[in-house]
């Protein structure tokens, strides 16, 4: 219990400051504050990028769009999974086969090529979203699928039933919240899965476009100055990194609790 807690506020604590980070910087993240890929001295704290632009105020601001567009792509995405999950995992009837026949079929398209697909025809936000739902919906509707089988022959959803409740309320009342572990933990590999959409997006150009300060971005346009200040890459790719795993630990951590 202790150490859940102990990482789960690590994890928060990271996502506050990817959200907030901006509040930090010393400079603004278009400011132009020196020479291009200037190596880390006392004025700029990691360097500069191929403008001149402080690297440690774009690396602070970094990480809010990022943060707030996978969060919307991955409670979106685990909403509409627990929805089909406990809808399938009810009943046996046609309703279960075809969610569960529809899962399947997402699950079947790589999702990278779904994501490259959306990014083309879509503005780079929407596509991080409509492609994180079409790769975690169906994995969410699976886990929750099977954990309302388990649920719907339980004594307490027996007892609740024996009391004359309808299913709708035993689903909500009695169902869902046994569940409340395992979609907590769902929403965290749900957000990793759309951090990593939208990091790969901008890399590929399809995200976020110059002047803005984003992680993946920051990347691709230092890398051509990479020799000159190596920290222009190695540090937005570090904070990729900590959010990721900060969340996929916390997630990981959630998942055991709730099994």
């Amino acid at each position: 219990m202790k150490r859940t807690t102990i990482v789960c506020s690590l994890a928060i604590a990271t996502v506050g400051t990817a959200v907030l980070g901006g509040l930090l910087a010393p400079y603004l993240p278009t400011e132009i504050i020196g020479s291009p890929h200037a190596f880390p001295d006392g004025t700029a704290l990691l360097g500069t990028d191929g403008l001149g632009r402080d690297v440690l105020s774009r690396v602070l601001a970094g990480g809010r769009d990022l943060v707030l567009i996978s969060m919307l792509a991955a409670l979106l995405a685990t909403s509409l999974g627990v929805a089909g999950g406990l809808l399938s995992g009810w009943s046996d009837g046609w309703v279960s086969r075809l969610l569960t026949a529809l899962a399947d079929v997402l699950l079947a398209i790589p999702l990278l090529l779904v994501a490259l697909v959306l990014a083309v025809s879509l503005p780079a936000d929407a596509a991080v979203v409509a492609a994180t739902v079409c790769g975690g919906s169906p994995l969410t509707l699976r886990v929750v699928r099977d954990a309302t089988r388990l649920a719907r022959g339980s004594g307490y959803v027996e007892a609740a039933r024996c009391r004359g409740e309808r299913d709708a309320v035993l689903l909500v009342r009695e169902v869902l919240p046994s569940m409340a572990g395992l979609i907590s933990a769902d929403v965290g590999m749900r957000f990793v899965v759309g951090v990593q959409i939208a990091a790969a997006l901008s890399l590929l150009g399809f995200g976020a476009q110059p002047p803005a300060a984003d992680w993946a971005l920051m990347i691709r346009e230092n890398l051509p100055g990479s020799a000159l200040n190596p920290a222009g890459v190695i540090a937005p790719a570090v904070a990729l990194a900590v959010l990721t795993a900060g969340v996929a630990g916390a997630a990981s951590l959630l998942d055991r609790r709730s099994a």
